[in-house]
């Protein structure tokens, strides 16, 4: 949908934002993408979920000592 119609109709296009993606296009490019608030939490959570595993993937791959749990818990504070 092109951003001209989407201004046109917005109160329709929030509504059907709220069960599909609306691709929003501007000179026949997407431009932008329109999702509901629940969409877009579990998206970003998604997200979060796979930057925390590539991170912790890097951290198994360095090279040194392990730190022992109760020393970590320690550090954290969490005894």
């Amino acid at each position: 949908m092109n951003v001209s119609a989407a201004r046109d109709n917005l109160p329709d296009v929030v509504e059907l934002a709220r069960t599909e993606p609306v691709f929003l296009e501007r000179y026949g490019r997407r431009a932008a993408v329109l999702v509901s608030p629940e969409r877009y939490e579990t998206l970003m959570t998604a997200m979060e979920n796979s930057e925390d595993v590539a991170a912790f993937d890097v951290a198994m791959a360095e090279e040194g000592p392990n730190i022992p749990w109760e020393e970590a818990k320690a550090d954290l504070g969490w005894e």
